[in-house]
């Protein structure tokens, strides 16, 4: 297990934390006012304690970074985005349960 935190993503660190990344990436887009992300936010970070090495968790606030949720289409939140060696391969959209979003990325 890997003890690594949830990493805050920006323009700055997303190619070289995402894109550059050789393993599983799952990217939470979410923002400040948004009821159902703060909802999901300790179930986020429960997931980043329990991957796997070659697993992590992010997160982009997506008022912060308006062009990376345009990017990746990112058009109601929370969604969370999957990314296997730097291409995002799928997405969930809205609150799920938290064995389905580590099923995804262990999938990866």
């Amino acid at each position: 297990m890997s003890s690594e935190k949830v990493i805050t993503i920006n323009m700055e660190n997303f190619e070289t934390e995402i894109l550059s990344y050789d393993g599983a990436v799952m990217v939470d887009f979410w923002a400040e006012w948004c009821g159902p992300c703060k909802a999901l936010s300790p179930t986020i970070d429960e997931i980043s304690q329990e991957l796997e090495a070659g697993m992590k968790v992010c997160k982009i606030n997506v008022d912060d970074n308006q062009a990376l949720a345009q990017q990746f289409r990112v058009m109601s939140i929370p969604t969370v985005v999957f990314f296997k060696n730097g291409e995002a391969v799928n997405r969930f959209v809205g609150v799920r349960e938290k064995n389905e979003y580590i099923e995804m990325i262990k999938s990866l």
